[in-house]
Order: C-alpha cells, then sequence, then structure tokens
C-alpha cells in the first residue's frame, strides 16, 4: 500500500536550494557583465534571517521527505527540531501546523496527523498542503471516504503532480483502475521535475504489475529511471519484475543494488523472499537493524513486522503487532495483515470478518484476494485463487 511518506514531497531534495534571481537595475556594458542568478541554501537563509518560522517549517518539510528518500529515520529528529523553533516564532501558523502534521504522519501518528491538518485548515481553509495531509492520514485511519473529500478539495485549490497522484490512489482503493491510471497519466503530463516524472511513472508502471502485464511495467519502471536515474523505487521496481517473471538471478543483482542504496524495510523482505525462491537462506540482520534504528527515532510501524512475522516468523508475534496496528490504523491493508496473521496462528474463523473488511472497498489487490481466499478455504468453502499469483514472492504483491 502507498502510504503516506510516498506522498510526504514529489520532488526529490537533493543540497535543499533556494534560488534567489537578482536582476540588473541599470544596462550592463558586456554581456558576460550581467547579473546572474545566484543561489543560498535554505539553512544559510535561515542563519541570516533565523526570524523566517515559514522557512523552518519548510526546513522541516524537507527533513521529513529526506527521511523517506535516504531511509534514516534519524530527519524525524532534525524536523522536529525545525518545527519547535518554527512554533516559537509563530505558534499557530497553518505553514507550522502542516508541517507538524507531515511529521506525524512520517512517524506513523496518523491521528495526530489528522488533528494536526485540521488545525491548520481552521488557520487557512485554502492550504493545500494541509489538504494533503489530512488525505494522507484519513487514508491509513481507514476513512476512505473523508479522505477522498480532502483529495477533492486538494484538485480544486492546487491541481497539480500531488493533488493528481492522491486522486489516483483513491480511485485504485475503490477498484476503479481506469481512473487511476487516468490520474497518474494527468500527473505525468503535469510533471516536469525529474523526480515528479520519475514517480508518475513508477505508479503506472505499479499498476501494471499489480494486473500482470510485467513486460508494461518494466518497460515504465525503465522509462522513471531514464527521468531521474536516482529513484530508487523504479529500480526495486524492475527487480520485482524480473522476480515474478522469473528471472531470479536477474532480479538478487538489482535487489543488491536497491538495498545498497536504500535499506528499506520492504526492499530487504523482497530481496529475503527472492532469495528464499532462488534456494538461498537470507540473513536477516539488516533487516532487524533497521527495525531497531526506525523503533529508537520514533516511528511505530506494527504493519510491517506483522507482515513479516506472519510469513518469515511467529505467528502469533504477527497477531500482536497487527492487532496494534489495527487498533490505530483500521485501513484495508491493517485488515488484511491482521486477518493473515489470524490465519497464520491457526485461527481461520476469527480471521475472516477481518478479510471481508479488507476487500470490501472494491480493490483490485491481489494479496489481500489471496489471502481471503486461503482464510475461506480453511473453512471449507470453495473460493478461486489465480493461479498467476505467486504467495512464495508475497511481499513482492504489495503496493508501495
Amino acid at each position: 500500500m502507498r502510504t503516506l511518506a510516498t506522498f510526504a514531497g514529489f520532488a526529490l531534495i537533493g543540497a535543499m536550494i533556494f534560488t534567489i534571481v537578482s536582476f540588473s537595475v541599470t544596462p550592463a556594458p558586456e554581456p558576460a557583465a550581467a547579473a546572474k542568478p545566484y543561489t543560498e541554501t535554505l539553512q544559510e537563509r535561515l542563519k541570516r534571517l533565523p526570524g523566517d518560522y515559514r522557512g523552518w517549517a519548510e526546513l522541516a518539510s524537507q527533513y521529513v521527505d529526506q527521511a523517506r528518500i535516504t531511509g534514516d529515520p534519524s530527519y524525524y529528529a532534525k524536523a522536529e527540531g525545525a518545527l519547535d523553533t518554527a512554533a516559537k516564532l509563530r505558534a499557530g501558523d497553518d505553514a507550522v501546523l502542516a508541517g507538524q502534521a507531515a511529521l506525524a504522519a512520517g512517524r506513523h501518528e496518523f491521528s495526530d496527523a489528522v488533528r494536526l491538518a485540521q488545525r491548520a485548515l481552521d488557520a487557512n481553509p485554502y492550504s493545500a498542503a494541509a489538504y494533503g495531509v489530512l488525505a494522507d492520514a484519513k487514508t491509513q485511519l481507514g476513512d476512505l471516504r473523508g479522505a477522498e473529500r480532502a483529495v477533492a478539495k486538494m484538485l480544486d485549490l492546487r491541481p497539480g503532480v500531488a493533488a493528481f497522484a492522491r486522486a489516483s490512489y483513491a480511485a485504485e482503493l475503490r477498484g476503479d483502475v481506469d481512473g487511476a491510471r487516468k490520474y497518474l497519466e494527468y500527473a505525468h503530463k503535469d510533471a516536469w521535475l525529474p523526480a515528479d516524472v520519475a514517480y508518475a511513472r513508477y505508479y503506472l508502471g505499479e499498476l501494471a504489475l499489480h494486473s500482470g502485464d510485467l513486460a508494461t511495467a518494466n518497460d515504465w519502471y525503465t522509462k522513471a529511471l531514464q527521468a531521474y536515474p536516482a529513484y530508487t523505487p523504479a529500480l526495486a521496481g524492475q527487480a520485482k519484475a524480473a522476480a515474478l517473471g522469473g528471472r531470479l538471478t536477474e532480479a538478487l543483482g538489482i535487489y543488491e543494488r536497491v538495498v545498497e542504496r536504500l535499506p528499506l524495510p520492504q526492499y530487504l523482505i523482497e530481496q529475503g523472499e527472492t532469495q528464499l525462491k532462488a534456494g538461498q537462506q537470507p540473513d536477516w540482520t539488516l533487516l532487524k537493524a533497521q527495525r531497531r534504528l526506525f523503533e529508537s527515532a520514533g516511528v511505530r510501524d506494527h504493519l510491517t513486522w506483522a507482515e513479516f512475522e506472519s510469513d518469515h516468523g511467529d505467528p502469533q508475534q504477527a497477531v500482536k503487532h497487527a492487532r496494534a496496528e489495527y487498533d490505530r490504523n483500521s485501513n484495508p491493508v491493517a485488515a488484511d495483515a491482521l486477518a493473515w496473521s489470524l490465519y497464520k496462528a491457526g485461527q481461520p474463523e476469527e480471521a475472516l470478518p477481518y478479510a471481508k473488511k479488507a476487500t470490501s472497498t472494491g480493490w483490485r489487490n491481489p494479496l489481500l484476494s489471496y489471502h481471503r481466499a486461503k482464510i475461506e478455504q480453511a473453512l471449507g468453502r470453495s473460493m478461486r485463487i489465480d493461479p498467476g499469483f505467486d504467495p512464495s514472492l508475497s511481499a513482492l504483491a504489495r503496493f508501495s
């Protein structure tokens, strides 16, 4: 599932550059002597103008985005520090509140994110950024109608890559694949930053992948990397397409590059499952280290560990994590995680209501459909399983 972190910022921020353009007010004798644009980092600007509370809020947003880009959760602490400074300068400002909401969402504190985003909108009803965070957080909390209303407001206020991407996901969750593709195509046409182009192409690839069209998916991933070679999700997409297509050696070679760049838990689990498929024994040491790192940074991600434990560890621990996730964020993916954990723990009857909830929105998610079918079969009911679905590579079927 696309998490809120996916939408924390659509352009990959590299050097955090703040560009200022200045023009000469008198004619220059020679063109070579004409004034040129110059750049100033945001940090340098804040040293010069320490009272710029919106600058501090922007810096915090960039730190939240860096946590997503690099997989380094220590950026959340930096974001918190920048937001504390901004709040001291101008408590109640909508940009500061929206930044606090984005940080809460990045740490998977989605109820807090909703509360803070709503406060930002109370301060400024025209804040498209706040509506974006509100949409993401409500999606994670399972309030899909509330999320769609927030997306609609964002589309009205600021149609563009960020709004189109959210509209695509809302359509996807209700089973409207054509609508999801249409909005991603809008995002693709609107994008001009290389990272935004790569983002749109990557998710067009994801739609194709989960529809079973591996060739089209790989083509989109390749085009995403052509637009922005550093876009790691597209590289991981190529690895998924290779693994699902049976090209395991190729997939493992790509996964080595992926986890060297960005050792996120999702990628490490995908790599491990591909190794198992290839007859190799995965080493989960780095995955467990990443788990401790995220926990120490205040990121509560019970969902990832519920999914991992149910497929590769202790089903009872999976149930514990899944219940904790579902109690906080009762979305379709959390419902599926709880259903599958209960099934793997030998409780299919208790699992079924959650499996039904997970598949109730119309979302055409092959993994959720497989889990429900297995649970129904365990209860003696006939339900078709897609013969093309490979349960040994379940992590690769999860929507990112």
